[in-house]
């Protein structure tokens, strides 16, 4: 249920920003409301709220290409809260295969395009201390096409591996939420 609201709040907030810049017409006529007391966040929340301007997203995944290129992939966190994060990634080459059985990911594509493989049986996997399993490729599974705008999400527990035809470059804004 968390992922398939992050990912409307995303594809909403990706709509809004591809709309045009003109202004909205507005009532200047409307009586004011009274203001009201906004509640306060739970604690390790910090101000409640954390906005991520698109432009802003954009020059961060541009400012981190020629690294991945060059070591095949970057990513930088911009929000840890503990229970979700929220990172940019840029891809400059395929990666190997992964599981982590504690984080359910969405991932909204900025650039780029890339194939995923999810599913199916990790080869040559090896368990870090914190759980996550990564191995040189996926057998079987499933491929999807993904490019820019493309909304997708892969469950805690779920095999993946990221597949780019050389010389792509894909980038991707990634919202990790912990299971419980």
């Amino acid at each position: 249920m968390k992922i398939a609201v992050i990912a409307a709040a995303l594809a909403f907030v990706l709509a809004a920003s591809a709309q045009s810049n003109q202004p909205t017409p507005q009532n200047h006529q409307a009586k004011k409301r009274p203001a009201r007391r906004v509640p306060q966040p739970p604690p390790g929340y910090g101000s409640g709220a954390v906005a991520f301007p698109v432009g802003r997203l954009r020059a961060q995944l541009a400012r981190n290409i020629d690294e991945a290129k060059a070591k095949g992939s970057v990513t930088r966190v911009v929000e840890d809260a503990g229970n979700y994060r929220a990172m940019l990634s840029v891809f400059g080459r395929s990666t190997g295969a992964e599981v982590d059985p504690h984080w359910d990911e969405v991932v909204l594509v900025e650039q780029g395009s890339a194939t995923i493989i999810t599913g199916g049986q990790v080869i040559d996997g090896q368990t870090r201390a914190d759980g996550e399993t990564e191995g040189l490729r996926i057998e079987g599974g499933r491929r999807q096409s993904l490019g820019a705008g493309d909304i997708l999400t892969v469950r805690a527990g779920t095999p993946h591996q990221w597949l780019l035809s050389p010389g792509t470059v894909f980038s991707a804004f990634i919202i990790q939420v912990r299971e419980p």
